[in-house]
Formats: C-alpha cells, structure tokens, sequence
C-alpha cells in the first residue's frame, strides 16, 4: 500500500514499470475519477487523502446507504449468493486472524466482494452508484491495516453474522449488523463511537 499523500511522480512510475508516461497518465486520470489519486496542476498526482471531516462525511453516507441496501438485498439472495458470501466471510476470518498467515490486502480484495454482492442484490442501480461513489477502496485499506486486532476480528465476525441472518432471511439483522460494522469501521478510522 501506497501512503496517503505520497507524490505519484509519472516518469518514475514509467521507468519503474517499463511502460511509457501515457499510460501511466491514463491510469492515473481513472485513478483520480475514482477519488484515489489527487491531480495537482503543475504538481502532477498524489495518492489521496481524506480529512477528518471528509472521513465522518464518508461513513456518515454510508452508515445511511449500505445497511438499507443489505435489508433490501435479504429476500432476494438466492442459494449461490448465500454460498458466496459465506465462501467469503469464512475466507476473511481465516486470514484475518493474527500471525504469519494473515493477509490484509487479500481481506480488502475479499471484503469488496461481500459488500459487493449485497449491494448488487439489492437491484437498485442509483443505490449502488452512490455506494461505489463514497465506498473508497484506499479507505477501506487502511481502515484494515488500522485495526487494532480485537477491532479487526470484531469486524471479521459481522461479515459471518450478517450471511447468518440472510440465511435467516431476516433483514432487519442484517441491517443492524451492517449499522454496527460501520460504526466499528468508523471509530478505528476516525475515533467516532456514536
């Protein structure tokens, strides 16, 4: 993981991969579209980085959006996307534990799938747009890696109670697990418990 704020410089990222400075400045304009690298003019780009006050404003949407997203998704997961998200909340826990065999950038990657597949469950197109946009994969990186472990597992263990209550079909559950895996996401971020 790249530090928030660090300068992405176009010619050594061009030198250090071996490509020319065009895709590397195509790639950072996607990059910058999706809020996660910074362009500067007469600066070049810099990995971004989110203030108190934008941090409170990104989980204070979410905390809105993604827990009614889960409610909504609950009836409409089928047999295989019930597979899935435990293939996934079971993976996370696994290599989410500490010691040598934890992984968090394969949590991060593990972690956008299961929310993933809830918001797509949900069938509402507009929901899942305003999600993408304040869901902010360097966000949720280094939200992993500032858990402190009893957070981190706490967290690990939502996403398993949150497959048992859609097995459950019961989506206000869901709900209350996905309210209260954000505001545990939050107070490691942002130091916010209510």
């Amino acid at each position: 993981m790249i530090a928030s704020g660090t300068r992405l410089g176009e010619a050594e990222l061009a030198s250090r991969l071996s490509v020319s400075r065009t895709p590397i400045r195509e790639a950072l304009s996607r990059l910058a579209a999706e809020g996660l690298v910074e362009l500067q003019p007469n600066r070049g780009a810099r990995v971004a980085t989110w203030s108190t006050d934008e941090l409170r404003e990104i989980f204070e949407l979410r905390l809105r959006l993604e827990p009614y997203a889960v409610r909504q998704a609950v009836p409409k997961l089928g047999a295989g996307e019930l597979a899935e998200l435990d293939e996934l909340a079971e993976a996370m826990l696994r290599i989410g534990r500490p010691g040598r065999h934890q992984d968090l950038t394969a949590i991060v990657d593990l972690n956008r799938r299961f929310h993933g597949l809830f918001i797509e469950a949900a069938g509402a197109a507009p929901l899942a747009a305003a999600l993408r946009g304040v869901t902010h994969a360097a966000v949720v990186h280094q939200n992993f890696h500032d858990y402190a472990p009893d957070a981190l597992l706490r967290s690990l263990n939502h996403h398993v109670e949150m497959v048992a209550a859609a097995r459950a079909g019961d989506g206000d559950w869901a709900e209350a697990i996905m309210r209260a895996h954000l505001y545990n996401a939050r107070a490691t971020m942002i130091g916010v418990t209510a």
